[in-house]
């Protein structure tokens, strides 16, 4: 076996014993020597592919937004259409890949709800893929509606984020179960309704 295939296979076990503590336990509570723990990885080891355990989760937040980011790519066709049923789909795709790959929710939800603040500005760093792809899919959803003149694309994407920040706030916790996290996906889809459509009923 090549040294870089086997560097790789090596890093590979690394990121699946970490990711399997940091789903469990959240960054607080876990550490290197539990990450060694679950697959036998020498302390040694670990150190010699990362520097401390803030490495080892910012390589978790990493892989767990380009896979999700990636996956929306993938499942959400971007077309013309009613946008509800579009949100719909959005919203519904990123709830399906959390159920496809269990161990990246408690990570998605403690880099965006509750992020260690010593390491918020690099979690930052490695979601902004994923965030300018939602920037993107606001921003194409937008094109569809005529808005109040008053108000500008930009306008709506930013008072959506201070909406986010606002549902996100109602979760001042990492450790969501899967029908918490649906509850949190669908308020974040109403919230979006909200603010495109209103609340006042019209007219026939």
């Amino acid at each position: 076996m090549k040294r870089e295939e086997k560097n790789q296979q090596t890093r590979r076990r690394i990121m699946d014993s970490a990711l399997t503590e940091f789903s469990k336990q959240g960054y607080g509570a876990s550490s290197v020597n539990a990450i060694c723990a679950v697959q036998n990885i020498s302390k040694g080891i670990i150190y010699h592919y990362f520097n401390a355990k803030d490495d080892l989760f910012l390589a978790c937040v990493e892989e767990c937004f380009t896979l999700l980011t990636n996956y929306l790519k993938e499942t959400v066709q971007l077309k013309p259409g009613e946008i509800q049923n579009q949100l719909t789909e959005y919203f519904t795709a990123r709830s399906n890949f959390f159920r496809e790959n269990p161990v990246y929710q408690r990570i998605f939800c403690e880099a965006v709800i509750t992020p260690p603040a010593h390491l918020r500005a690099e979690i930052q760093k490695r979601r902004q893929v994923f965030d300018t792809w939602n920037t993107q899919i606001l921003e194409y959803l937008l094109e569809q509606i005529s808005l109040c003149p008053q108000f500008t694309k930009q306008d709506v994407i930013e008072t959506f984020r201070q909406f986010q920040d606002f549902m996100n706030a109602k979760y001042q916790f990492s450790d969501l179960s899967v029908q918490e996290f649906e509850t949190h996906e669908v308020n974040c889809r109403k919230a979006l309704n909200i603010l495109l459509y209103g609340v006042v009923k019209r007219g026939e």
